[in-house]
């Protein structure tokens, strides 16, 4: 795992609402203004498990289980601290934590088209795919429900481990 990614401390859970906010803004000038406001640091605290990079905390990977694979919930780095490297890190790191917990991979759901979502994830071993499991299925469908379809089509992605 790189050096500069660790598990979220319990204080670090209050930065993660500042930094994701931050990042959805990034979507403002693509005409995506009303994304779901970030969770709460109690809402992060019951995920499966935090990666954080930074400190203060400057970007996070939060990562569930689902249908037996690790799934990414949330990548988020703080624009300040964009483009050097830590959403890679942060990637690398949950790739590292989903082969260690046996899992056979990694998945995530994202936009397809916006140049740092599916694209971004396809440079970095990520594949469209075709067939979720029921899980999976339910946190699309659920994803819809949020409105989140409305600003492009929504792909879920898998890599191995």
């Amino acid at each position: 795992m790189d050096e500069t990614v660790r598990d979220a401390e319990p204080a670090d859970l209050a930065r993660l609402p500042e930094v994701e906010a931050a990042a959805d803004a990034l979507f403002a000038p693509l005409g995506t203004t009303d994304l779901p406001p970030p969770q709460t640091p109690e809402q992060r605290a019951a995920a499966w498990r935090v990666l954080v990079a930074g400190r203060p905390v400057a970007g996070f990977a939060v990562l569930e289980r689902v249908d037996g694979d690790v799934h990414l919930e949330q990548l988020s780095v703080h624009p300040s601290a964009g483009r050097r490297g830590l959403g890679t890190a942060l990637l690398a790191a949950a790739v590292d934590v989903a082969r260690a917990s046996g899992a056979r991979r990694l998945t995530l759901t994202t936009y397809a088209d916006v140049p740092w979502n599916g694209p971004w994830y396809a440079a970095r071993g990520f594949a469209e795919l075709a067939d979720p499991g029921p899980e999976l299925a339910a946190l699309v469908a659920h994803e819809a429900a949020l409105g989140l379809t409305a600003h492009g089509r929504r792909v879920v992605m898998a890599r191995a481990t």
